[in-house]
């Protein structure tokens, strides 16, 4: 990739340390829609496409007001996708039971917008990793912590063998969701996304069928 001070704006393979200008307050207003750019361009062209003039463009400022909020476009990205996130409740993914998992997790990768985000950001992992770790840091740990527990307390009641490592589980079923992103179209529904959950954790032996109406809390 070519440096951010390149007439392109490129992201910079090592991104530099956000700083805080002096002058005038910045505008909630401007940094949100900088930010809400640059996530939209990346979603609907990935990172290898995204530069500081088409942000700048996208959100109606100046390239001069964008690098001065962030230094590099790889910063700016990494913020875009630490503010998508912003709003995630650790609570949230408190669920009682696998029904409210499974549920969960069908809602969302039935949302063709949150699946385009992460199949583009795990297409970032070799060029662009900063973006994955923010990720991870911003939700995908939180998710998986939520998701191994849920797994452990399904194993305690019996739901799943005793055997059974929670960790491996919960491995395997990240593994399914990106294997649904890839091979099944964004415009699959929420009812058709648990089904193939159920039938994964039906292969690791989950016992008694979940029943498919419910809702997750």
């Amino acid at each position: 990739m070519k440096p951010d001070n390149d007439p392109e704006g490129r992201a910079s393979a090592v991104s530099a340390p956000a700083s805080k200008a002096p002058g005038r307050p910045r505008s909630r207003e401007a940094d949100e829609a900088i930010l809400a750019a640059a996530l939209d361009l990346l979603i609907e062209r990935g990172v290898g496409s995204v530069s500081i003039e088409q942000v700048a463009r996208r959100a109606g400022v100046t390239r001069a007001t964008v690098y001065r909020r962030f230094p590099t476009l790889t910063d700016l990205l990494v913020c875009a996708v630490e503010w998508e996130y912003r709003d995630v409740d650790s609570g949230s993914m408190d669920w009682p039971d696998l029904d409210s998992m499974v549920t969960a997790w069908a809602q969302h990768l039935s949302t063709p917008r949150a699946r385009r985000l992460m199949r583009r950001l795990y297409g970032t992992v070799d060029d662009l990793p900063e973006l994955l770790r923010a990720y991870h840091e911003a939700y995908g740990s939180h998710r998986s912590l939520a998701v191994r527990t849920t797994l452990e307390r399904a194993r305690a009641a019996g739901r799943l063998p005793p055997d059974s490592d929670p960790e491996i589980l919960q491995q395997l079923l990240s593994g399914a969701a990106l294997q649904h992103l890839a091979a099944y179209p964004d415009t699959t529904g929420a009812q058709e996304v648990k089904a193939y959950f159920l039938a994964v954790l039906g292969q690791v032996g989950l016992s008694t069928p979940i029943r498919q109406g419910s809702t997750a809390r």
